[in-house]
């Protein structure tokens, strides 16, 4: 039996799954805990990564692997393969003036045209305009920049600072995948090639792609050293591998093969595995709605960012910041549990009697409103009920997610299936009020590690030369069950 290991290195923690290659059987799996905050230092992650292959009991049977990890961190290295500072990660917003100034200078329409995204904060490519302008030593220090799961793929083949590792810092051994790589802003999902104009108005350095040809046995950096090195990207049916033995990673030994690793969300995708026509609704801390699509999309207002996915096709992807806490305040409000506001709320009428919940409580990304706050529409003596407060919590919610997939769609991506996940999807009301707002059918599938589980999928894909094809199991389906009036009455109160 071949073993494959799945990893999701994400914002809160690391997962490690180990998994039969041939039936997707999860065998064993293994948790350690990230440090908080919107800036770390990578050695945590690190750390978190042997403690989780230890509590998975290490890698010694494992054929290959694969990381999928938190889109857009930026990892910036040293020539010596040393961090320069901590890697401000997705939900660092420090950058948001950066990302103003790139579109001025820029335009979105041009940026949308040439890597399929408008940049925001959260982008690789605000942060380095962010380093260049705060922090100019740390910048004249940057010979690579990497993003979380590239970094990761690094140390685990053996690679890494200079005296810390068993291969030291070739930096020309560092890879990527599509899908991370289109989260930057200066890579595109549709040429497949990395903008190096675009990185070098970010940062202001020169950059070069990563060419393992090019290693020199004196020369870490043998390419122009005035150059910064970007991961070579990876396609999905490349592999590397483990070049030296890692000893601070048990088990982890010479020939184990490397899949090209993933962003978390196309891991996610991979391991449910979507199909064109499929649309993912991950509801959250924050919300995501994303779709699998054959072609590339680019849309210049910045809603849908045109990613690509970890299976040779493309990954448009809209993210909202009110998704389950917007249950769990009203759940406060009413002083109820989740499961009692779920029926509550399945006791109302679609459309709540007219309430309707504009969830905009942190403000809102999807639309594009950061200093929103919740509004509450429709109240009379007769409609102000606790089951119409419930049931507007919900579709308030999910109309902000329909809101991101219609703007999925008018790029021409079709929706045939709502795969629902996340927490709030096991709740006994999202589901079947999900089928009457988006209109289509829903599938929510068995709660489980589905970034850990489609980076294992790749990781067995880099191994057999095929796309695995495992079961993935059902929690509950819902039929579509459109209900025009919810989604008239949101906008009507917008």
């Amino acid at each position: 039996m071949a073993l494959v290991a799945g990893v999701d290195s994400s914002t809160q923690s690391c997962k490690v799954l180990v998994v039969d290659a041939a039936s997707g059987r999860v065998v064993r799996e293994g948790r350690a805990g990230h440090p908080e905050g919107t800036e770390v230092d990578p050695a945590a992650w690190w750390s978190a990564l042997q403690e989780a292959v230890d509590a998975a009991g290490g890698l010694d049977d494992v054929d290959a692997i694969s990381i999928g990890g938190q889109q857009h961190g930026m990892v910036a290295l040293d020539a010596q393969g040393r961090v320069v500072r901590d890697a401000p990660l997705w939900n660092d917003t420090r950058s948001a003036p950066a990302a103003a100034d790139l579109i001025d200078e820029v335009g979105a329409e041009e940026y949308a045209r040439r890597t399929g995204v408008v940049p925001v904060a959260s982008f690789t490519a605000t942060k380095l305009r962010w380093l260049r302008d705060h922090e100019t030593e740390n910048t004249a220090r940057v010979a690579a920049i990497a993003l979380p799961h590239d970094w990761l793929t690094w140390r685990v083949r053996g690679y890494g600072p200079e005296g810390e590792s068993p291969l030291g810092p070739e930096l020309d051994e560092l890879t990527t995948d599509r899908s991370d790589a289109s989260g930057t802003a200066y890579w595109s999902a549709a040429s497949g090639e990395y903008d190096l104009d675009l990185f070098e108005r970010a940062l202001g350095r020169p950059a070069r792609v990563a060419d393992p040809a090019a290693v020199d046995a004196d020369l870490h950096n043998s390419g122009d050293p005035a150059r910064v090195v970007l991961p070579r990207v990876l396609n999905p049916l490349d592999s590397v591998a483990v070049d030296a033995e890692t000893p601070e990673l048990s088990g982890c030994r010479s020939g184990i093969v490397v899949g090209p690793g993933a962003g978390d969300n196309a891991a996610a995708a991979l391991g449910l595995g979507a199909r064109p026509g499929d649309v993912v609704v991950s509801i959250g801390t924050s919300g995501t709605v994303y779709a699998v699509s054959a072609e590339p999309v680019a849309d210049a207002q910045g809603t849908v960012a045109g990613f690509a996915d970890a299976a040779g096709a493309h990954l448009p992807l809209v993210a909202t910041l009110n998704a389950a806490r917007v249950l769990d305040s009203v759940a406060r409000l009413l002083d109820v549990d989740h499961d009692e506001l779920a029926d509550l709320a399945l006791a109302a009428q679609p459309g709540a009697g007219g309430v309707v919940l504009h969830p905009y409580f942190e403000g809102e990304r999807t639309p594009n409103l950061p200093d929103a706050t919740a509004t509450l529409d429709g109240l009379t003596l007769a409609s102000t009920t606790r089951e119409n407060l419930a049931r507007a919590a919900v579709e308030g919610m999910l109309c902000g997610l329909a809101d991101g997939l219609d703007a999925i769609m008018r790029l021409g991506v079709p929706a045939e299936r709502i795969l629902l996940i996340g927490g709030a999807a096991r709740s006994a009301a999202v589901g079947p009020v999900a089928a009457q707002v988006f209109g289509v059918p829903v599938t929510i599938p068995e709660p489980g590690e589905y970034v850990a589980l489609g980076a294992a999928a790749q990781a067995a894909w880099a191994l057999a030369g095929a796309r695995p094809e495992w079961p993935v199991a059902t929690w509950a389906q819902h039929p579509a069950d459109a209900r025009p009036v919810i989604r008239q009455q949101y906008a009507a109160h917008g």
